[in-house]
């Protein structure tokens, strides 16, 4: 499988594939190599594709890694790991191109967070929430119809301070897509951790270093988890709507399934209609093209959206949940079931 059917894989609308994914190549064909088996559930795969390639001599692949690597950890209720991934990813490129930044106390802001239950069911109580992993303040991003497929500029590369910027990457995968990874990461991870103001802040700069398509749907997830941790599910439902939005602009398949479970969260949490739609639809579309990372969370907010199917629904999220843990590090595992976000236990 060659460097086009990864990315298409990674970003495009058919997450299909009846390929084994390779484990070998490039380091940008092994980075979206892991990203594609993260987001089919497994992690353990996809970190022995990571880790080398974040202690690798590059800064940029290196940040881009540990970022991706930091998501899968979150998506496990692993906050305090993925919060060290994120600030390593962050060091890695530094903040020059998203403006310097300080606590008001003068130390850095890199402590992380991050909100990962799956539905009013799970553990820890409160509205309706999902584990996404980015975050964004409303006004940040620019409009779905941003840097259509393969027409993001390619500039000259240009000295930043030790690195090279290449030329820009249609998906991200630049320094400024990778600054703005890691700083979303570390806004969801204080989210996690009880730390609203500081994910808010964290959200602005994120939203300073990159405002491409990809940025705007992370930046969307947060930024309507902020709005729900912070008892406002009103102000929830524009940042999910213009991430669910943005990703069907683009046709990018995976981030419309989950882009459907924040949407959804944000509407029934706000006592909106079109969430059970969405949120169905996502759970169906997550099954389909075996995206296990997100199914069980789809299945699991689904169960609570559709009373005529949720023990089918429920049961689901458990068989695959186990399915994704049994495909995870020990270490992970075993922060799994202790998390409160992850609902590993009966019910």
């Amino acid at each position: 499988m060659d460097e086009e059917a990864l990315t298409a894989l990674a970003f495009g609308p058919d997450a299909r594939s009846a390929d084994p994914i390779p484990r070998d190549g490039s380091p940008r064909q092994r980075l979206l190599a892991a990203i594609v088996l993260g987001a089919r559930g497994r992690y353990a795969a996809a970190a022995d594709l990571l880790d080398p390639l974040r202690r690798g001599s590059d800064p940029l692949t290196a940040s881009l890694a540990a970022s991706t690597l930091a998501s899968h950890r979150r998506q496990l209720g692993a906050h305090v790991l993925a919060r060290k991934l994120d600030g390593e990813a962050l060091l890695a490129v530094g903040l020059r191109g998203a403006g310097e930044w300080r606590t008001p106390t003068g130390g850095s802001g890199m402590a992380g967070g991050g909100l990962a239950a799956a539905g009013s069911g799970s553990r820890g109580g409160g509205p309706a929430r999902t584990g996404t992993g980015a975050a964004s303040p409303a006004q940040g991003p620019t409009s779905a119809t941003d840097s259509p497929p393969g027409t993001a500029s390619r500039s000259a590369p240009v000295s930043q301070g030790g690195l090279v910027e290449p030329a820009e990457d249609p998906h991200g995968l630049d320094l400024q897509g990778a600054r703005a990874d890691a700083l979303l990461g570390l806004a969801a991870d204080n989210l996690a951790l009880g730390r609203i103001s500081a994910a808010r802040r964290l959200a602005v700069r994120a939203a300073q270093a990159d405002r491409r398509w990809r940025a705007t749907i992370r930046g969307g997830w947060v930024g309507a988890e902020i709005e729900l941790a912070d008892g406002q599910p009103e102000a929830a439902v524009a940042p999910a709507r213009l991430a669910y939005e943005t990703a069907v602009a683009r046709h990018a398949r995976r981030h419309i399934v989950k882009s459907g479970i924040v949407f959804g969260v944000a509407l029934l949490s706000a006592g909106q209609d079109g969430a059970r739609e969405l949120v169905v639809a996502a759970a169906a579309d997550a099954e389909k093209y075996e995206l296990d990372s997100l199914s069980w969370v789809a299945d699991r907010v689904a169960a609570d959206l559709d009373h005529d199917r949720a023990e089918e629904y429920r049961f689901r999220s458990r068989q695959v949940l186990h399915a994704v843990l049994r495909h995870a590090d020990p270490g992970v595992m075993r922060i799994a079931h202790e998390s409160p976000w992850v609902p590993v236990g009966p019910g």
